[in-house]
């Protein structure tokens, strides 16, 4: 079985595509059973596992197959048909990895190395999600398992290790610095957060921290909302009644799982009238967006997507450059003990026929042995000769292949030699 990988990201997909294709997570489970189901056969390189990492800064397709060559091709025509993309339209932003390439990239991107913010934490936490969901919807099998337990393992040893996360501007830190560069102080200002998982609650609390005039979280679900408004003393209101209420708010925080946008060109301009052209900022950080791209255009609102906080957050890359060799120090390490780790997993259908043969040779002995016994032969004199049997027998594969090389080069047969040497004159010590 092979590792591979096939995706795009922030480097080589503008947020346009990467929206397109990305997956939420009610899509995840389904989306994984389909792999399974239909590029499972000869023809698309016999996939066995898969797991889906969907990010607003990347999607990746994970999986294990048989011919990785024509499970990337599969994979390539599976996505576009699935997000309704021609393949001209995909491929130009695609990445495609196998084997150790899928294991180095998978450890720098769960140790931040790979992030628009280099050094992020956020990342480690969806790749749990994305590992926890394809083991619900049994995605896993032994490689990709192996590869995500290594992953989460090398991301906590690069964590600890290193300061690849220290001087870290996140993307709730960087808006709020946005917004500060518009308003200045934020107390007279009244903020609005939509939805209300992680991403806004990382928000919630940054914005927290500028002690704004009010907070309120506008979600779909009640109950989540008015426990994430409790921690933050913030209000909390339905996402049905946004229409209504979104004039009141001088801040807007957005990120759903919505695949259509929630906040519309229409529903800004009436703010706007309604405010009377006071300014409006707005932070969209979901993918795809929950602000409708015309809105952008409209005067006395600032539109900022995760592209947009993507270049401040690069003002704290300079400290942490000094991290990033030591961290492609352990990674690379990380990535040979698991190199040793396939070549071990190679070798077990030989080591299984040798456990096989020996279990045949000794089996044969054993019954000599209780025959002779049977037989009224001195016990003793059964049991040393079954040792001797045995070991004789055990050793008369090697004895013969080192007989038997005259096939071999000087440098095959010299090698042959050093391993037996090493076997048995270390075991012997």
């Amino acid at each position: 079985m092979h590792l591979l990988a096939l995706g795009l990201n922030h480097t080589t997909a503008p947020l346009a595509i990467r929206e397109r294709v990305a997956f939420g997570p009610e899509e995840t489970a389904e989306t994984i059973g389909r792999v399974l189901s239909r590029l499972s056969g000869e023809e698309s390189g016999h996939i066995t596992e898969a797991l889906i990492l969907s990010t607003c800064n990347r999607t990746e397709l994970y999986c294990a197959a048989e011919d990785p060559d024509l499970a990337i091709g599969a994979l390539e025509a599976f996505l576009a048909e699935e997000k309704n993309l021609s393949i001209s339209e995909l491929t130009p932003h695609t990445y495609a990895l196998t084997d150790l390439e899928v294991v180095e990239h998978a450890f720098c991107v769960a140790s931040g190395l790979d992030s628009m913010v280099l050094g992020e934490t956020q990342i480690v936490g969806q790749m749990k999600k994305a590992e926890k969901a394809a083991r619900k919807a049994q995605g896993l099998g032994l490689m990709l398992n192996t590869l995500f337990q290594r992953t989460f393992t090398v991301a906590k040893e690069v964590r600890t290790a290193t300061e690849i996360g220290a001087h870290t501007v996140s993307m709730s830190a960087a808006a709020v610095r946005l917004a500060n560069r518009l308003f200045g102080e934020l107390h007279d200002l009244n903020v609005l957060f939509v939805g209300a998982g992680e991403m806004i609650e990382l928000c919630a609390a940054h914005f927290n921290g500028q002690a704004p005039k009010s907070m309120t979280i506008a979600n779909r679900s009640l109950d989540r909302g008015e426990a994430l408004a409790a921690r933050f003393s913030a209000q909390c209101m339905k996402l049905a009644d946004l229409p209504q209420q979104i004039s009141r708010f001088d801040i807007i925080v957005s990120c759903t799982a919505s695949a259509l946008p929630i906040i519309g060109l229409g529903m800004i301009e009436r703010a706007i009238r309604e405010r009377h052209h006071k300014p409006i900022f707005i932070v969209d950080l979901a993918v795809p967006r929950d602000v409708e791209e015309e809105v952008a255009r409209l005067d006395d609102v600032y539109v900022y997507t995760v592209d947009d906080l993507g270049k401040v957050v690069q003002s704290g890359k300079a400290e942490r450059l000094a991290a990033v060799d030591e961290s492609r120090h352990i990674i690379a390490q990380r990535v040979k003990d698991f190199s040793d780790w396939l070549q071990w997993r190679n070798s077990v259908p030989t080591i299984e026929m040798m456990i096989e043969r020996a279990s045949d040779l000794s089996e044969a002995c054993i019954e000599r042995a209780k025959h002779s016994i049977k037989n009224g032969n001195d016990v003793d004199a059964a049991l040393k000769r079954m040792a001797h049997d045995i070991t004789r027998k055990l050793i008369h594969d090697n004895l013969a292949l080192l007989k038997d090389t005259e096939h071999l080069s000087t440098a095959e047969r010299q090698h042959l030699e050093a391993c037996f040497k090493r076997f048995y004159l270390e075991r012997k010590r």
